[in-house]
């Protein structure tokens, strides 16, 4: 997953909007109607009260991975948000030049799993003080990323941000740098190339690095 398979030198400095790459007005691959693992939607209809909230932790192939296994979650798919390209494929987004970190979509029951699990599952998967990398990856398309999509949501991403940077600086590691957006605002989830999807369903062996700080993120009490 480096970007040197692409010819690509590695970039750590956010695009400017004006110095995006055009991309275009449709998908570049027909995305899969289903779930490789679950069974489920890709792109819905999902049951009725289903929450959706959108994940940067890295490389997406082993972090959707991550969710697909927790109970309560209804479906996953990766793809690329936060940045300005429309529709953009994974050789443009390692260029650095669409400003779209790699992102999993999770939709998820919430009376299975509580968005402090998820939240908890997000914070404990990765290392979100590394800026514009995971470990050997690095680029702007690796940083951390929470992308909320209701207001529960937010208050959780908060609480949970807030009490695990504390808990992170009690074991010596720097300032979160995890970017906090309502969804609207970081912009359309473009879902990635159907070989990505459920990358490493389809390929066991597959690139899985871990970046975890083996630091544990207090869950706060529902209500």
């Amino acid at each position: 997953m480096f970007e040197a398979l692409f010819g690509s030198s590695l970039k750590t400095q956010m695009v400017a909007p004006e110095k995006a790459l055009a991309g275009r007005d449709t998908p570049p691959d027909v995305v899969p109607g289903t779930h490789a693992v679950l069974g489920t939607p890709l792109q819905g209809p999902w049951p009725e009260g289903t929450r959706v909230i959108y994940l940067g932790l890295g490389c997406f192939w082993g972090a959707e991975k991550a969710f697909w296994q927790l109970p309560g979650v209804v479906t996953t798919a990766v793809g690329y948000q936060g940045g300005y390209t429309p529709h953009p494929t994974y050789e443009e987004v390692c260029t650095a030049r669409t400003g779209h970190t790699e992102t999993v979509m999770v939709a998820y029951d919430p009376q299975v799993v509580s968005d402090a699990e998820i939240l908890r599952a997000f914070w404990e998967e990765h290392d979100p003080t590394q800026g514009f990398r995971q470990g050997n990856d690095v680029g702007t398309q690796y940083r951390s990323a929470v992308y909320w999509t209701t207001p529960e949501q937010e208050k959780v991403v908060r609480e949970t941000h807030e009490t695990f940077a504390a808990k992170l600086a009690a074991s010596g590691y720097g300032a979160i740098t995890t970017e906090l957006r309502p969804a609207d605002e970081a912009g359309q989830f473009y879902y990635a190339e159907g070989y990505h999807q459920q990358y490493l369903h389809k390929n066991p062996a597959g690139y899985c690095p871990t970046h975890s700080t083996g630091v544990a993120c207090p869950v706060p009490a529902e209500g």
